[in-house]
């Protein structure tokens, strides 16, 4: 007969037949579950198993909840964006970097103004420069496909 040890909070650790912790288990009314089974002899322990599950979860709820989110904004520019569109851009992102968001602002280049790209990064550079006292910069622009991405993150507020 295979022989486990058995530990709990009822019971004191000590190593007994099969047979008999199941037996324990059915009398004290919880179940028997295995934690180490390459362990010599396999050690299991004497819990109520859904209520484990139970507190596992909560425990699982608690870690996800007291974790911090992290959100993106997008802020679209064209090559030739004038003044005006530029500003109200840098508003709306000054905004967000206030309310602790990321920003990733980025030029799009729709068809032939791809041979702009010298503009958009100016562009970028720029924005990252208008926003340094609020934000540093995570990524300098880089071209990926049509698209120069730049991201920015807010900087940490002095209390």
């Amino acid at each position: 007969m295979p022989e486990v040890r058995v530990v709990g909070e009822e019971v004191e650790s000590k190593v007994m037949s099969l047979r008999d912790a199941i037996k324990l288990a059915v009398e004290l009314e919880v179940d028997l579950v295995e934690i180490s089974p390459k362990a010599e002899p396999p050690v299991c322990k004497l819990i109520d198993y859904k209520k484990y599950v139970y507190q596992v979860k909560q425990k699982q709820k608690e870690i996800k909840s007291k974790s911090v989110k992290t959100i993106v904004k997008e802020i679209r520019f064209g090559p030739n964006t004038d003044e005006h569109d530029y500003n109200f851009k840098k508003n709306h992102a000054v905004s967000f970097l206030n309310d602790g968001f990321k920003v990733k602002a980025f030029v799009f280049f729709k068809g032939r103004t791809i041979i702009f790209k010298e503009k958009g990064e100016i562009l970028l550079l720029r924005f990252a420069q208008e926003l340094e006292e609020l934000a540093k910069v995570e990524s300098l622009p880089k071209l990926e496909g049509k698209r120069m991405i730049m991201m920015l993150a807010p900087k940490a507020k002095k209390k």
